[in-house]
């Protein structure tokens, strides 16, 4: 009980470490970053579930991250916004140890989401004529195999291997980063290989040999004299590297504080330095959706119709009705024929 009421006082604790006006511009940054991320990652949800056509295999894991991503807005980043405002977290150690668990929890399917999107993206890119192709069962599988690793490194510091608790400038909560002892060390050695290490080295390789992929292609293309295949190959090229590039901006400063802490447990981080990595973290709810979703122009289109409320129809689907009565006259004529 007596541990339980420590943890608690150090949940509430007021702020010391951070002028007031600092945390007034960390709540305004935080409101911006909430909005964005509940309507981008609600526009990609309301937009798929509207449109059945949209949920093919590949698309599943852009309906996971849309679901992850969500979470983070509404679980990390509102209430951040919240606290923020008031200078502490104000709002108990039981909440603390909530968002703390669900930040945790959303923020690593939504890492290994995106590290399976990049696998299967090679596979479609490099592996073309592989036995297994990419099936909704398969898709299903491979997110219900996220899901549930990471619950189990999400839960594990609810049963006391590591903890969750305020970080940084003590307006929000996550792994106790700052805690010396075994049992937190060998969690946080563990975590950064597997959660983190292992991911990104996937996403790096996987990245690369799609982009040598497409420039192979577009050489071969140029040899042939085709300029339309190799304006969509650079395309998808630069989504490539848009991809990586915001991955590594969201991600990178978390890992390199995971990857200090496990290696010298001893060494001093600032509160302020502490806190950034993880609203680096919280932005990547904003700009998922419009790398993984709107750049695609299916999507767009699909979610352009959404937001007029249907008075936009887009141009393939204007095609296809010019094209259909043609289509119905050219098959009754077939038995004539």
């Amino acid at each position: 009980i007596s541990l339980f009421t420590k943890t608690e006082i150090l949940a509430t604790v007021l702020p010391t470490v951070f002028p007031r006006l600092g945390y007034s511009i960390l709540s305004f940054l935080m409101f911006i970053n909430t909005v964005l991320s509940v309507f981008n990652n609600g526009l990609v949800i309301t937009v798929m579930l509207r449109n059945p056509s949209l949920l093919q295999p590949m698309n599943t894991f852009i309906l996971s991250l849309a679901v992850s991503d969500l979470m983070i807005g509404l679980c990390g980043s509102l209430v951040v916004t919240i606290t923020n405002y008031q200078g502490c977290f104000f709002i108990g150690h039981a909440a603390c140890v909530f968002q703390g668990f669900a930040v945790n929890y959303f923020g690593l399917v939504s890492l290994l989401t995106l590290t399976l999107l990049a696998y299967e993206r090679y596979n479609v890119v490099c592996k073309p004529r592989a036995v297994v192709k990419l099936s909704m069962r398969r898709s299903i599988i491979g997110l219900l195999l996220v899901w549930t690793f990471c619950l189990f490194w999400a839960v594990a510091p609810l049963f006391g291997w590591s903890s969750y608790g305020p970080e940084g400038v003590q307006t929000s909560c996550s792994l106790a980063w700052e805690e010396r002892s075994w049992s937190n060390y060998s969690y946080l050695i563990l975590y950064t290989l597997f959660c983190f290490i292992f991911p990104i080295t996937v996403i790096i390789y996987c990245y690369s040999k799609v982009l040598t992929s497409m420039k192979k292609l577009n050489r071969s293309v140029e040899l042939q004299g085709g300029r339309s295949s190799q304006k969509e190959n650079d395309h998808a090229i630069s989504m490539v590297l848009a991809m990586i590039i915001a991955f590594f901006v969201c991600w990178l400063p978390y890992t390199s504080l995971s990857v200090v802490v496990v290696v010298d447990p001893e060494f001093y981080i600032p509160p302020l330095v502490a806190t950034m990595p993880m609203y680096f973290a919280k932005t990547s709810p904003v700009y998922n959706p419009i790398i993984y979703f709107l750049s695609n122009k299916q999507f767009r289109d699909a979610t352009l119709e959404v937001l007029s409320c249907g008075r936009y129809i887009p141009h393939s689907r204007v095609i296809s009705q010019i094209q259909k009565p043609q289509n119905k006259v050219w098959r009754r004529k077939v038995p004539f024929a």
